[in-house]
C-alpha cells in the first residue's frame, strides 16, 4: 500500500477524552473514530489489525478441532426466558421490540441460541464431543463506557460452546480451550495469565480469566511471580489427549493467580513465599467456563447415551475479546513515540520511507523494494508522500510497524538501505536485496 493513496487520518495532538495509552494512540494513529459513547468506527489501519487478530483466533480454534459458524446479533427474548437469564442479566442487555411486538435483544453472549441450535439437530452421544464457535459483534450497555475499545459497549468477540456427554469429557474441552488460548495469545506477542475468576452471569463453578498485566487494567490481581516465567512456546500438543491437555492446565494454573473476586489472602500467604507475592492490575482478554447442565436441563438439550438413556449434555462457553485484544496489545507494547506492534498482528509488515521523493534513484529503489516484498507475500506500507523526513519517521513511529526500511540518495551511492527495528531502535545498513531476505526470514518464523 502506498501512503499517498491510503486513508490514514493521524492526529498531531492527543484527544482530551482519551484517558489511557491505547485509546490515545488508537485515535492519534487514525485507527478508530467514536460514533457514539462506547461505539467506534474501525478505520482502515485499525481494521487491518483487527482482522489479523481475528485470523490468529480462527487458526488456533480450528487447530484445536473447533468448528466455526456464525450466529445473528439479534436474538429472541423467549430463549432467554426459557433459560431463566432474561431478567437476571440486568440493564447491560439492550432489549428491543420489533414491529410485530416480539421481544428481542442485542446479544451480549450466545449460550441460549447455540443450545437451541444443538437441541434441534443433535440427539445421540455418537455426535459428541462437539465444539462450535463464532466471531461476532456483541453489545453490552455499560453504565460508563470508557478507555476506548477496552471498555466499549459494542465489541467483537469469539465465543465458543462445547457439548459433551458427561463432566469428564466437558472438563477435557475446558482444558483444550486453555491450551488453545495460551497459543493464541503468545502468537500475538502477549503473556496472558490464566487466573481463577468469578463466573458472573454466565454461571458455573469452573472458570479462568486470561489477564494481561498492565497499569491500566480494570481488575486487581494477585499472583505468584513464578507464573510470569512460564511460556507455552511452539510445543506440540495433541488436543485429543486428555493427559497432555491436563498437564498443560496443571502447569499454568497450579501456582496462585486470582482476580480480586476470588482472592483469598490466607491461601495466598500460605501457598506463596513472601518474595514471590505480587499484586497488580490486569486486562481481561478472555475467559473459559464449565457450567455443566445449567442451560441444557431447562432448555431440553439432551442426547441418548450408550445405555439408551436420555441425558442432558454438559456444556461450557469460552470467550476471547477480539477487539479488546487490540487495546491490550498496545497497553503492553508502546513507548513515548507510539505503538510497537508485535510481528504477528502488525497491520503492515514493514514501512518503506523515501527520504527524497522525486529523486530518480531513490524512487526506483523504493519501487524495487516494494515490488520485491509483495512478491514474497509481505505487505509493505510505502511512504511516498512529499513530506520532510522527520514527519515520515514520526508517522512510522506512531503507527508502530515493527520494521522500517529507509532509502536515501547517500545510502544508495554505497549500495545500501537502512533496516530499523521499531522495538529496539537498532539500525543496520544492508543491501536492498538483503533487507528483503531479512524481512522474509523474520515473518516466515511467525507464520
Amino acid at each position: 500500500m502506498r501512503l499517498s493513496r491510503y486513508f490514514l487520518p493521524v492526529l498531531k495532538e492527543t484527544p482530551s477524552e482519551a484517558q489511557i495509552v491505547s485509546h490515545r494512540l488508537m485515535l492519534r494513529a487514525g485507527m478508530i473514530k467514536q460514533a457514539s459513547a462506547g461505539i467506534y468506527s474501525w478505520l482502515p489501519l485499525g481494521y487491518r489489525v483487527l482482522r489479523r487478530i481475528e485470523q490468529i483466533v480462527h487458526e488456533e480454534q480450528v487447530r484445536a478441532g473447533h468448528i466455526p459458524m456464525l450466529m445473528p446479533t439479534l436474538q429472541s427474548a423467549d430463549l432467554w426466558r426459557e433459560s431463566g437469564r432474561y431478567e437476571d442479566y440486568g440493564e447491560e442487555m439492550l432489549r428491543i421490540t420489533d414491529r410485530h411486538g416480539r421481544d428481542m435483544l442485542y446479544g451480549p453472549t450466545n449460550e441460549e441460541l447455540i443450545t437451541d441450535i444443538f437441541r434441534g439437530h443433535v440427539g445421540s452421544y455418537k455426535d459428541l464431543p462437539l465444539t462450535l464457535y463464532h466471531i461476532q459483534w456483541k453489545f453490552r450497555d455499560e453504565i460508563r463506557p470508557r478507555f476506548g475499545v477496552m471498555r466499549g459497549r459494542e465489541f467483537l468477540m469469539k465465543d465458543g460452546y462445547n457439548f459433551d456427554i458427561d463432566k469428564e469429557a466437558a472438563l477435557h474441552a475446558y482444558n483444550r480451550h486453555l491450551v488453545s488460548y495460551l497459543r493464541t495469545y503468545e502468537r500475538m506477542g502477549l503473556q496472558a495469565i490464566p487466573m481463577r475468576a468469578d463466573s458472573g452471569p454466565i454461571g458455573g463453578d469452573d472458570t479462568h480469566e486470561f489477564l494481561v498485566l498492565a497499569e491500566t487494567g480494570e481488575s486487581e490481581v494477585f499472583y505468584d511471580s513464578a507464573i510470569t516465567d512460564l511460556r507455552f512456546g511452539d510445543r506440540a500438543v495433541d488436543y485429543d489427549s486428555v493427559t497432555e491437555c491436563q498437564a498443560v492446565l496443571e502447569e499454568f494454573t497450579s501456582r496462585y493467580a486470582r482476580t480480586d473476586e476470588t482472592h483469598d489472602e490466607s491461601v495466598f500467604h500460605a501457598q506463596v513465599p513472601e518474595e514471590r507475592r505480587r499484586s497488580a492490575r490486569g486486562i481481561e482478554v478472555g475467559q473459559i467456563f464449565y457450567f455443566g447442565t445449567k442451560y441444557s436441563e431447562p432448555m431440553g438439550a439432551v442426547v441418548v447415551n450408550d445405555r439408551g438413556e436420555r441425558v442432558p449434555v454438559h456444556m461450557g462457553s469460552h470467550g476471547i475479546g477480539v477487539s479488546r485484544l487490540l487495546g491490550a496489545i498496545i497497553e503492553a507494547s508502546h513507548d513515548e513515540r507510539g505503538i510497537i506492534w508485535p510481528e504477528g498482528v502488525t497491520p503492515f509488515h514493514a514501512g518503506i520511507v523515501n527520504l527524497k521523493q522525486g529523486d530518480p534513484a531513490a524512487d526506483a529503489a523504493c519501487e524495487g523494494l516494494y515490488a520485491a516484498l509483495v512478491a514474497k507475500g509481505l505487505e509493505p506500507l510505502y511512504d511516498d508522500r512529499s513530506e520532510r523526513a522527520g514527519a515520515k519517521f514520526a508517522t512510522m513511529d506512531l503507527i508502530g510497524l515493527p520494521w522500517r526500511v529507509t532509502v536515501g540518495p547517500r545510502g544508495l551511492e554505497k549500495g545500501v538501505v537502512e533496516l530499523t527495528s521499531r522495538r529496539t531502535g537498532e539500525s543496520e545498513e544492508v543491501s536492498p536485496e538483503a533487507a528483503v531476505e531479512r524481512l522474509v526470514q523474520i515473518y516466515d518464523g511467525k507464520r
